[in-house]
C-alpha cells in the first residue's frame, strides 16, 4: 500500500547473566558490549575486607561489585535485546545470585584459568539450578596457556557438551561471540524439547 509503513518488529528481550569468581572480569565484559552507559554497582576495596577477599593473583584490584552491573546490546539480525546483569563475585555477595538468576535464560561463566579454582562456585551454582550457560575463559594478556577441552576437564562440567570459549573480555567481537554462541545454544534446546 503506498505510504504505508510495515511496523518494524519488536526485538524480543532476553536476560542473560555475566558470573564468575571475584575478579575475573565480568564488569569489564559488560562495560566492553554495552551499547547503554552500564550500570555499576562498584565499591573500593577497603581494609574491612582483609582475610575476607581473597587478592591472590589480582593484588592490584582496587574496586568490586557489590551488587550487580547492568547493561544492554541489541543483536538486530537476532531481533533480541538481550539484558546483562553481572553477578557479584565475592562470597560474601552470593546470596543475591538466586534473585538475579529469576527470569535469566542464561548464562556465561568467566572463569580465570590462573585462579580456576574460583570458578566452581559459578559452575555449580548453574548446573544446579538447570540454567544453560556457556564458559568464558578470559584471556587475560592476550594469552590463553590451556585449551577449551583442558579447561572443560579441569572444572568438570556435568554436561559434555557445554561450550568453552576463548575470549578477552575487552573485545566487543569476543564478547558478542560468546553471547551469539549461547543463544544459538538456547534456540537449539529450545528446537529439542519443542513439541513438534
Amino acid at each position: 500500500m503506498p505510504g504505508y509503513d510495515a511496523p518494524a518488529q519488536e526485538a524480543n528481550p532476553v536476560k542473560i547473566l555475566i558470573a564468575g569468581g571475584f575478579g575475573v572480569g565480568k564488569t569489564t565484559l559488560v562495560e566492553t558490549v554495552s551499547e547503554i552507559e552500564p550500570l555499576r554497582t562498584e565499591e573500593r576495596l577497603t581494609s574491612a575486607g582483609v582475610g575476607i577477599d581473597d587478592l591472590d593473583g589480582i593484588e592490584s584490584k582496587a574496586v568490586t561489585t557489590v551488587a550487580m552491573d547492568f547493561g544492554r546490546i541489541t543483536l538486530p539480525d537476532a531481533q533480541v535485546v538481550l539484558y546483562l546483569f553481572g553477578t557479584p563475585g565475592q562470597e560474601r555477595f552470593w546470596f543475591m545470585w538466586d534473585d538475579l538468576l529469576n527470569g535469566a535464560l542464561g548464562a556465561i561463566v568467566l572463569v580465570d584459568t590462573r585462579r580456576l579454582d574460583r570458578s566452581f562456585p559459578a559452575v555449580d551454582f548453574f548446573e544446579n539450578r538447570g540454567l544453560p550457560f556457556v564458559v568464558g575463559a578470559n584471556c587475560f594478556h592476550g594469552e590463553q596457556p590451556y585449551t577449551a577441552e583442558e579447561i572443560r576437564a579441569a572444572l568438570h562440567l556435568r554436561e559434555p557438551n557445554t561450550p568453552v570459549l576463548m575470549l578477552d573480555a575487552r573485545s566487543r567481537d569476543d564478547v558478542r561471540g560468546a553471547l551469539l554462541s549461547l543463544l544459538d545454544m538456547l534456540i537449539a534446546q529450545a528446537d529439542v524439547v519443542a513439541p513438534g
